[in-house]
């Protein structure tokens, strides 16, 4: 379980998530979702830690973290804790396989086992041998799952996976979701795609100008009980 307090964030003096609560649970799909620079890929960064938060508490299973910190934690949230970035980050001179092996560092038996099993779920073990560039963006899109998944996550974030997909490529990728919360995976996502938050959403959490306004189930999206949900839903 992932639970955080009272996180907060500020660039140059602005505020960008102001007091964030939320709990992340394991088997469980939450869409987070909002207008553009409301803070959500802020809030995505500070609760994987790749940026650290001004103030507030994180805590990741047993692991308890508190802002502002003098010391570096001993235990960080990586690879428990993972993101699948809008941008993929593939590098383009490495092939498609060796971008999701360059995640594991040691490439033993079990993780070569692992690798077969994720291409093969993922279906993308027909283009391992193929460059980024050669490959369509569905396809880079599910190779940078891979890298992800490779590390064996508990907890997985994804920054706007389906913005450039069509309905096809977000098919695939609503049944690979659900698979990784039938496993026991705790999902994040960011989207805007209202019909594809409510084919995959167990929580839903709109966010607006740094703050979590409302949370509840598929229900929020019919019945929103904020006039600030309201409105951006265009009701």
């Amino acid at each position: 379980m992932i639970v955080a307090d009272k996180i907060v964030k500020s660039y140059n003096g602005n505020k960008i998530l102001n007091e964030i609560s939320l709990e992340l649970n394991r088997g469980e799909i939450s869409v987070l979702f909002g207008p553009s620079g409301c803070g959500k890929t802020t809030l995505c960064r500070n609760l994987t830690m790749l940026e650290y938060p001004d103030s507030g508490t994180l805590k990741v299973d047993e692991q308890f973290y508190q802002f502002p910190s003098k010391n570096n934690f001993p235990v960080m949230p990586f690879p428990k804790v993972n993101m699948v970035f809008q941008q993929l980050f593939l590098w383009p001179h490495l092939t498609n396989e060796q971008n999701i092996k360059l995640a594991i560092n040691d490439f033993n038996k079990e993780k070569n086992e692992r690798f077969e099993y994720l291409t093969k779920l993922l279906k993308i073990d027909d283009i391992l041998t193929q460059y980024p560039n050669e490959s369509s963006l569905g396809q880079k899109q599910r190779v940078a799952i891979a890298r992800v998944l490779i590390l064996d996550p508990e907890f997985i974030f994804f920054d706007e996976m389906t913005s450039a997909l069509d309905i096809v490529q977000t098919n695939n990728i609503v049944k690979i979701l659900l698979k990784l919360k039938d496993v026991g995976m705790g999902i994040l996502i960011i989207t805007h795609n209202i019909n594809f938050m409510e084919r995959v959403a167990d929580k839903l959490l709109f966010m607006y100008d740094g703050k979590i306004i409302e949370t509840g189930n598929k229900n929020i999206i019919k019945k929103p009980q904020t006039e600030i949900l309201k409105k951006f839903l265009g009701i």
